[in-house]
């Protein structure tokens, strides 16, 4: 067996492909780079930005729920920043709520998907 390398991307289920892409766009500065739109009405964007792929995805029936990090699946998603300093003026301008964590910054994507920008240990 061989070993593993890396993340080849991160997807994310999102109810709305057309609302989650430019937010991702605009508060984090990721780039859409293609869209595939199924016959079966899934629709899946791919962006990309400071070394990952991440894959925004609406399924055409999928539960209009909110986000709940207490169900089995996925928590949180942490961005690594150089430094946070920066941030809550630029989530402030983007009028994006956030909470001060011990390394950084916790926001909420539009299905409320809990991201974290945080720096290194030591700065």
């Amino acid at each position: 067996m061989s070993a593993l390398t890396g993340v080849q991307h991160i997807a994310l289920t999102v109810t709305d492909v057309d609302r989650s892409v430019p937010w991702y766009e605009r508060v984090l500065g990721f780039a859409a780079e293609s869209r595939t739109d199924r016959a079966d009405g899934r629709s899946t964007v791919r962006l990309r930005g400071f070394g990952v792929t991440l894959t925004l995805v609406q399924h055409p029936h999928g539960a209009h729920a909110p986000f709940d990090e207490y169900r089995p699946g996925l928590d949180h998603l942490t961005f690594s920043v150089p430094e946070a300093a920066s941030w809550p003026g630029r989530l402030d301008e983007c009028g994006v709520p956030y909470s001060d964590t011990p390394d950084g910054v916790a926001l909420r994507d539009p299905d409320g998907i809990r991201l974290v920008l945080a720096c290194p240990a030591g700065r």
